[in-house]
């Protein structure tokens, strides 16, 4: 967002002192919008839009926590000038060394650029419960670099199934990475995470290797990626799903299972060796519980000591097993939904029968991601974009 404050980012307090001090400098001039035990969360997201240090996917999920917290605390265009003073104050009282050499100038405008941009995205996340925490009850790592994690929310999130929203850890505050829930909406309010490990990544490593059982996360705002059932009419469905992108597809399967109404399912699930397949026991829990209208097939794309029938691409097992008139939807890594863009349209099948997961090959592109937003909150189609967040862990921080 703003490239020229990047060099000049000082490393700022992480055990809450910053946070403290920016609640308190809004507290003392009675700007008193913002409740003292989500000082953390609005500050440090805050910090890092204005930074601009983080990657598309991560940034957009900031954006989106901002603009719900900015519409739930009733701010208006003229707090900017008092939050723009409490950044650019509490940015000098925790510096490094290099603060010396930053104009705080370039704050308190890159400050003003955010808030302008999430009173904007404010209309779009629009009103919906307050970000969050939810305590981790369980983890399992299920497979090398992928954790499952069960979180309890302390308010109940509300999504639907193929939704992703915001998740972040208070060990990386301000950073966020987007997931989805890989079940419906539970009546104990639980949600099941599924995490892979991304190198480089400022968040899902910490998710894998670091959070445990006990600690709390950070939740912000559901919002769409292009995988809603609701698109689909009664169309029966092939669900083709890449590493831990079969967490939305799963959360899918769940959602029919409610109400099957005659409608078959095919779920294709991909990996690129059997011990890749994260959550064979779950998949295979759902196979045998509706086998009457589910059928589960595995792809292995580099596993020579599998059947053949499962060897090969997950794609390519998709189309084999593709009938006319099935609403397909794809999930995984960036790779996947690329090859699925060029390759699923050329077999003829019709634009409208394709949802694909969205990823952030483009640069940040607020007016596009509001726009389809907008075309869902109003019952709209939403058109296919790729500027939309990734509902799977394979892309991202």
């Amino acid at each position: 967002m703003t490239d020229h404050v990047q060099p000049l980012v000082p490393v700022l307090d992480t055990g809450g002192r910053a946070a403290d001090h920016f609640w308190a400098y809004l507290e003392d001039r009675s700007v008193r919008f913002l409740p003292y035990q989500l000082a953390p969360i609005f500050f440090s997201t805050l910090r890092e839009l204005v930074a601009g240090r983080s990657d598309p996917a991560a940034r957009r999920a900031g954006l989106a926590v901002l603009a719900r917290m900015y519409r739930r605390f009733g701010l208006q265009l003229y707090h900017d000038t008092c939050i723009a003073a409490a950044m650019v104050d509490t940015v000098r009282r925790f510096p490094d060394d290099r603060w010396g050499q930053a104009p705080a100038g370039a704050w308190e405008r890159g400050c003003r650029r955010a808030l302008r941009l999430a009173d904007r995205a404010a209309g779009v996340v629009g009103e919906g419960p307050q970000v969050t925490v939810g305590e981790v009850e369980a983890r399992e790592s299920p497979s090398d670099g992928v954790a499952v994690l069960t979180v309890r929310p302390m308010q109940r999130l509300r999504y639907l199934p193929g939704q992703a929203l915001p998740v972040g850890t208070p060990r990386r505050p301000g950073q966020w990475r987007w997931l989805s829930p890989a079940n419906a909406p539970r009546p104990d309010g639980r949600v099941d995470f599924h995490v892979r490990a991304v190198t480089g990544g400022r968040v899902s490593p910490l998710l894998v290797q670091q959070v445990t059982a006990g600690e709390m996360l950070w939740l912000g705002p559901a919002c769409d990626v292009g995988l809603s059932l609701a698109a689909a009419g009664d169309a029966d469905l092939l669900l083709v799903a890449g590493g831990t992108g079969l967490a939305p597809l799963r959360a899918l399967v769940e959602q029919v299972a409610v109400a099957p109404g005659g409608r078959r399912v095919t779920l294709v699930v991909g990996a690129r060796t059997v011990l890749d397949l994260y959550d064979a026991v779950a998949v295979d829990r759902l196979a045998n519980t509706h086998a009457d209208w589910l059928t589960v097939v595995l792809a292995f794309a580099d596993d020579p000591d599998v059947e053949p029938a499962v060897q090969g691409d997950v794609l390519s097992l998709a189309l084999y097993h593709h009938r006319r008139g099935q609403a397909i939807y794809v999930c995984g890594p960036p790779q996947l939904i690329r090859a699925a863009r060029q390759r699923l349209p050329l077999t003829g099948i019709p634009a409208g029968d394709l949802h694909l997961a969205t990823t952030f090959d483009r640069a940040l592109g607020t007016a596009v991601w509001a726009s389809r937003q907008r075309d869902l909150a109003s019952g709209r189609p939403a058109s296919p974009t790729d500027d939309t967040p990734p509902a799977d862990g394979s892309s991202g921080s």
